[in-house]
């Protein structure tokens, strides 16, 4: 009775400890965005960004816009989108997964579409003399938004199914941080977005992944309940 009683306080103290984690990162991550926003309408990120600017091409040096261009492609709508759906294939064929099928294209439309209602909000134009062509709005950066987001969600199935080789999973995951990163830099190194844009961007995509998985974990698990105590849908759902 003891052992049993202390299974529950320790997974009880556990969610609490979760949603804590996750309430928090959350609360700071809106509030940082609006602070953001308030700095970008008020027009006093504008030193911020020019050092930034400058910070870029010393950090990656001058006339490096070739790899750049590559780098920055691994957060554009259509490489995410093609990756997104080798996703869904992936654990809708081999893993036989349907929630995960579910979350891949949530994350990854939610994110995009997010992103295109804040740029509409605060209307704010490209930075002047761009190294590449770039259109639309500046602010946020879909390219950060997208990439914290798609690849915060990589993080995560790689935190959630990548448990046996530890030091595979921490690699993995240092590298997918490390891309996230560089892709925000190569934004801001090819003039197609401020620094602010970015790191907007960044806090907007973390803030929606950390909605979109508890958000569907709590609808996969309302589903399983109702599946298991109707039979008549335990008898509907596939093997």
């Amino acid at each position: 009775m003891t052992s049993y009683f202390r299974r529950i306080m320790a997974g009880f103290l556990l969610f609490v400890a979760e949603f804590a984690l996750t309430l928090g990162i959350g609360v700071v991550g809106v509030v940082g965005f609006l602070a953001l926003g308030r700095e970008v309408l008020d027009q006093d990120a504008a030193v911020f960004d020019a050092r930034a600017f400058r910070w870029a091409h010393r950090l990656l040096g001058d006339n490096q816009s070739g790899w750049v261009e590559q780098v920055t492609f691994l957060a554009s709508r259509n490489f995410i989108t093609a990756v997104a759906l080798l996703l869904i294939g992936y654990f809708l064929f081999l893993r036989r997964h349907r929630w995960y099928t579910l979350l891949v294209p949530v994350v990854a439309l939610g994110s995009i579409t997010l992103n295109l209602v804040l740029k509409n909000t605060y209307q704010r134009p490209r930075p002047l003399l761009p190294l590449v062509s770039a259109s639309g709005l500046s602010f946020p950066s879909g390219h950060a938004m997208i990439s914290a987001s798609f690849y915060g969600l990589l993080i995560y199935l790689v935190m959630t199914h990548v448990r046996r080789q530890k030091v595979l999973r921490w690699v993995l995951i240092v590298l997918l941080i490390s891309l996230v990163l560089l892709i925000g830099i190569t934004r801001v190194y090819l003039r197609v977005h401020y620094a602010s844009d970015v790191l907007a961007g960044f806090t907007a995509g973390l803030v929606w992944l950390l909605i979109a998985i508890p958000l569907l974990q709590q609808i996969e698990k309302t589903v399983k309940n109702r599946t298991r105590s109707s039979p008549q849908l335990a008898e509907k759902q596939p093997e």
